[in-house]
């Protein structure tokens, strides 16, 4: 049996494959609705993001589906409401109505709804500056963005285990360590002095 490992820069982002396929795909429509969000934002604001909306009907598949005719045999759910040849009643509204679909309806009838998603702002400075005809040098100096990152300088020696130099603190528990016995080898040097001032003195004489 055989293992794929997936190593590719994007891997905690699995659907960026499928993103970047949908922006090519449907660059008409998302270019006519930037060119439309412009009116609503400034030329300059390019620190946010932007909420594209396409028309559910420009993003709209083919679908493959059984035709009409022939001899087909189904099995049905039964239910304990309605039985053969019973009638339902007109359901009571307005002139919109209210479907089962997503959004509000429109009083003339001629409504649609719209698929709304966020692009970032890199994928839109590329689809704003796309068509101007700028200069490479003049597109990738609108195109980078700086963004800062606020990270730990330094380190603490005390606080949060996982924000404490491991070897700092260890130097410092050694120094302790070190420090609390200094006074008791003080101590044994002196009755070790002592004691080899006793063994080199003269013995005691008995009289």
């Amino acid at each position: 049996m055989a293992w794929f490992i997936d190593r590719r820069l994007n891997g905690k982002n699995k659907s960026m494959v499928n993103r970047q396929r949908f922006l090519r795909r449907y660059k008409a429509q998302i270019k006519q609705s930037i060119s439309e969000a412009i009116n609503k934002r400034s030329v300059t604001d390019v620190d946010s993001s932007e909420s594209v909306s396409i028309p559910t009907e420009d993003i709209s598949e083919p679908m493959f589906h059984q035709g009409r005719g022939g001899l087909r045999h189904r099995v049905h759910p039964g239910n304990d409401h309605f039985v053969q040849n019973d009638r339902i009643e007109r359901p009571q509204g307005g002139g919109g109505g209210s479907g089962s679909g997503q959004g509000q309806a429109s009083q003339d009838g001629e409504g649609q709804d719209e698929f709304v998603f966020q692009i970032s702002k890199d994928e839109y400075l590329d689809l704003l500056f796309e068509d101007l005809a700028l200069p490479n040098l003049k597109q990738n100096q609108q195109r980078q963005l700086t963004e800062y990152k606020t990270h730990r300088a330094g380190y603490t020696a005390n606080g949060v285990p996982a924000n404490i130099s491991v070897v700092r603190s260890l130097q410092n528990s050694l120094a302790r360590r070190t420090a609390m016995t200094a006074g008791k080898r003080r101590e044994l040097h002196a009755l070790e002095e002592n004691l080899a001032i006793i063994s080199n003195s003269e013995p005691a004489q008995l009289l």
